[in-house]
Formats: C-alpha cells, structure tokens, sequence
C-alpha cells in the first residue's frame, strides 16, 4: 500500500524530515526509474524504510506493528499456511476471540484477506509493518518443521514399530505396503520440505548400526540435520525407491533414478543414488530446482578482465569453450548463464547432459541414458545431425566425447564443456592424455575458466587488518604484489596503502546463521587462448609453464580473485584457503 505523493511531501515538509528540493529531485529520479518516490528516499539514504512504513500507517489510518524480535506461537503461526505466507506476505501474529490481527506488507490486498477470512472463519484486521519484520517470522516456520518432524517421530513410532516387527523384507510386496505406511510416508516428506526451506542441494541418509543419519549438504558443507531411529530405515528406503520407480527388493546392487515433487511455492527434481553398505543401504538426493533462473555472468562474480575474456570468447562463432573445477563447484550453472546469453531466435542450441538441471526455452535438452546406450558420445554424434549452432555436452569423460566435441567445434560449431581438472591450464595436458593432437587443441580452443565456490559472508561480519605472519603465509599462495596492484585498480585499497592497511572480514555468527555464512559465489581464473598460449600448447608445454605464461600476460589467479572478494567482503580469507588449499 502505498500514499499519495502529495500526502507523503506535505508530512515530511511539516516534520522538517526533508527539503522541498531533496523531495522533487526524488520524484524526478523516481519518474525516470520508473519507480516510486518511497523507494528512492530510501536508496538514497534520504529516509529509513521503517520511518516511511511508519510515516504511511499514520497517514493511512493502519495500526504499524514491529515483530522483527517477536516469536509468535506455532498453533497461531499455522493458522496462515506457510506457501501463503511467504507469496503474499502476510502474518497471523495476535488473536483475540473472534478477530485475528495479520502484519501485512500490503493491506489492500483484500484478495488474501477474504482467503484467509474463508479458511480461518475469523475477522481478518490488516496491520502494516516491515519487510524485515516479515523476513523474521518467516524463518519461525522453520523451526516450526523442526518440532513437527519431532512429533512425527514420537507419535508414530509405535506404528513403524509394528511394520518392523520382521528382522528383514525380501518379499515386494512387504516391501511396498511399507512405503505406502502413512508414518513413512509423513517422515519423507517433512524430511523435503525441510531440506527445500534450508537450501539444501544434496540429502544424505546414512544408516548406522543402531540409527539413521541424516546430513545435508548446505552451501558446499555437510552437516547433520536429524537422527530417525532405525526401526524407520527400511520404510524410508522403500518409500523413496517406490517415488523412484527402482526395484523394491535389490538390496545388494546400488541403483539410480529420479522423481519430482512440486507445490505452489516451488518444483524440484530429485536425483537419487542408492548404494548397499553394510549396515543396510545410503541414499543420497540431489535437490535440482526446475524454477531457477540462469544468473548473469556478473551474478556468478565474474568481473572485470575475467568478465571481457569470457564475453569475447563467447562472441566467437566456431570453436571450444571450456568450463573445468571439481565435483560441486558450479560448472553447469556457469554453463546455463552462457547459454542464456548466447539464446536467441536467430541460433539453435542443442545439449545432452547428465542430469538437466535447469529447463530453458528455446534450447534442446537431451537426457544422458546408459542404460539404453545414450551416452554423451552417442548423444553428441546425434545432436550434429539436428543442425546445431552451438552445442553445450555436459562433460567431456573420455577419448570419444572429446575426439567429437573438438571435430564439432571444427566444422563450424560453438562447443560449450566441462573437464575435471583443479586449474585452466591443466585441462591441456587432460585433453591430451585423451588423445587429442595438441594442433587441434591449439586451433579449436577459445577459453578455459576454471572456478570454486566459496560460501558468501553474512551482512553482520567481523572486520580486522592482516598480521605479518597472515601476509606471508598468503604470499606463498599468490603474488602479493601483483594482488595489491588489482586491489588499488579495483579502488579497494588507496595508492598509499600497505597489506597491514586493508581491512578484512571474518564471519560473525548468529541464530540464523551459526557459522556466519548464508550463500556462495564463484572465484575464476580465465585463461583465453591466445596466440602465444596456442603455441604452447602446441609445443606440448607443461601446464606450469603454461600458466606462468598466463600470468605473464595478466591471468588473475582462482586465489588472487578469491582474495579481491575477500578484500570486497563477499568471502574470508579462510573460505578461500579452504576451496584452493586444503
């Protein structure tokens, strides 16, 4: 909801909060951004958002409520489910009798108070408050899961109990009336909804001797998220082979599938591994959002030199352009954002991968399948038949795939891969151990960007300045130098400024975030293919010589950018040293 201009100019004139000149040159900003005056007094610094929330419910007549420190109970919580509440902003937060008072961020939005009205059989009354405020009773639901995934366990562990009474099932179907068990079934799918609310990528269910563990995988780092007791480890296998679709009774061969789940709020695919260990069989999910969308190159933290490079291969027609890193380090989301930028009406882009990860328009997926024989390989030798002009293969694992990427790139192709290699300069040597000639290398080859992922500092975090001893221990890693001279570029450090000068930042924990930490973001290193590079690369030259030479020639290093981001305050140092070192 939002006041007049007029009403809002007159207030804040009366209140000496600000000049008649301060709040044209507002207006005249905002009609050019196409925003509102609101948004930018408060961009500019002019005004808090709290003032002109508070300022507005005056104004409007609307109460203004504060719960940025306040718990609401659970059972008033629920009474606003929690897609609800999280689409439309909206919060149950006090009830007396017959009425309910709901925080709001909009409160003519009288399509959701009549829903809720309806649902509650109650009077709805609007109250105005905070984005933040609605931020932090968001995060209650959270914990709100955690205590119902408690109940879950209590109340029906007699009934899984009872499934359990045999010491095995080998029989089908034992097996399915298990997964069909409404306490295994609640168990699984309290355990998603609560992976998804966490930004989890990877589920671990691990079964021990006498429980089961389960562990996420959150922002690279796993960590333990519940203990199941282990009378519930086989109802839970088999309610997730059955989603699946594998075999209910082969305990003794590891098996891979996948199943969706959706909801108003969001679409995952599930990637599921299941592997015999000896106390009964591990799980692990991979949790792939269908609703993500490519971020830009510069959202990935790609910057400056690296960011041209990378967009000056990108531009080039024919050829090869590398993408490598280890298992988990953000190589196919890099992937997807180039083929975001290259999607047009004009081009036909054509992938095989393993999986799809992300659904695009206007780009043909193709699904890896080896147990009918679709192979990258095969897959690739198929797309250049279907006319393609740029072609993205999910990963180039050995002689035949990269023999067929290299000839595509060849004959008039744009080829987008990726190759596990710790740095760009030894993907070379990786292509030629593959049997690639080092001439067709030299003349295919566009780009290689090697990257990591580090976990991205909270807002709240600890600033501090480099001891000697830091500084040369860091010095072993990377040219100090050279990294102070990118530091006055990048206008973080003054001319005058020495190591011991430049603040750092370490992370700060809170009850949201107990290690500081909340998101990640890629550091680079991009090597282009140039002349100089190509005749190295065809003399057969190490992949140390052939990074020094890059470095000659200006190659910021992964640890020289993870240092810039650091000095930025995107990461720490530690979290670079981590990714890089250990």
């Amino acid at each position: 909801m939002r006041v007049e201009p007029q009403q809002l100019r007159s207030f804040l004139l009366d209140a000496g909060m600000l000049s008649a000149e301060k709040f044209e040159q507002a207006q005249a900003t905002a009609e050019k951004k196409k925003k509102t005056v609101e948004d930018i007094l408060i961009e500019d610094g002019l005004i808090s958002e709290e003032k002109i929330i508070k300022l507005s419910a005056y104004i409007l007549g609307i109460p203004f409520v504060d719960l940025e420190k306040e718990t609401i109970p659970p059972d008033l919580l629920k009474m606003i489910p929690e897609p609800i509440a999280r689409a439309h902003n909206i919060i149950a937060f006090r009830k007396k009798g017959q009425d309910l008072e709901v925080a709001m961020i909009d409160p003519e939005d009288l399509r959701t108070i009549e829903f809720i009205k309806k649902t509650t059989s109650l009077r709805i009354l609007p109250r105005l408050t905070s984005q933040a405020s609605i931020k932090n009773v968001l995060r209650q639901y959270q914990r709100t899961l955690e205590a119902e995934f408690g109940d879950i366990i209590k109340k029906e562990a007699g009934g899984i109990k009872q499934i359990k009474d045999e010491e095995t099932f080998d029989d089908k179907s034992d097996l399915q009336k298990i997964a069909e068990e409404l306490p295994i079934i609640r168990i699984v799918d309290t355990l998603m909804k609560h992976a998804i609310l966490q930004r989890t990528s990877d589920i671990h269910i691990e079964p021990t001797e006498k429980e089961v563990l389960v562990r996420y995988r959150i922002d690279g780092i796993l960590r333990d998220a519940m203990v199941l007791p282990k009378i519930a480890s086989q109802g839970i296998v088999a309610r997730i082979k059955v989603l699946s679709n594998l075999k209910l009774d082969e305990h003794r061969l590891p098996q891979d599938g996948r199943f969706k789940i959706e909801s108003d709020d969001y679409k995952y695919s599930i990637r599921v591994s299941i592997l015999p260990v000896f106390d009964g069989e591990k799980i692990v999910m991979r949790l792939l959002s269908e609703t993500t969308k490519a971020l830009t190159l510069e959202q990935l933290g790609l910057r400056s030199k690296q960011l041209e490079d990378l967009q000056d291969a990108l531009r080039k027609p024919v050829g090869i352009l590398l993408v490598t890193g280890p298992t988990g380090s953000g190589k196919t989301t890099t992937l997807y954002s180039m083929m975001e930028i290259l999607n047009s009406p004009g081009v036909n882009i054509s992938t095989i991968e393993d999986p799809i990860e992300y659904r695009m328009p206007r780009v043909n997926q193709a699904q890896v399948n080896t147990k009918i024989g679709m192979t990258f390989a095969s897959g690739l030798r198929s797309l250049l038949r279907q006319d393609p002009n740029i072609i993205m293969v999910g990963e180039i694992r050995d002689n035949e795939t990269a023999s067929l990427a290299i000839n595509a790139s060849l004959t008039g192709h744009l080829v987008l891969s990726t190759l596990h290699t710790n740095s760009a300069a030894g993907s070379l040597p990786r292509l030629i151990d593959m049997k690639i000639e080092p001439f067709l290398i030299a003349s295919t080859l566009n780009c290689i960007l090697a990257q990591r992922l580090v976990r991205k500092l909270c807002d709240e975090k600890e600033k501090y300045l480099l001891k000697e001893t830091e500084i040369k221990n860091i010095g072993k890693y990377c040219d100090l130098e050279k990294t102070l001279d990118i530091l006055k570029k990048e206008k973080i450090a003054k001319t005058a400024d020495k190591w011991t000068t430049i603040p750092f930042y370490r992370p700060k924990p809170s009850k949201d975030n107990p290690d500081g930490y909340s998101g990640r973001i890629g550091i680079y290193e991009v090597l282009p293919a140039n002349e100089t590079i190509k005749n190295l690369i065809i003399e057969q030259a190490t992949s140390d010589q052939i990074e020094e030479q890059a470095k000659k020639e200006g190659m910021t290093t992964m640890f020289e950018d993870g240092f810039v981001k650091a000095a930025l305050g995107l990461t720490s140092i530690e979290e670079v040293m981590r990714v890089i070192i250990d």
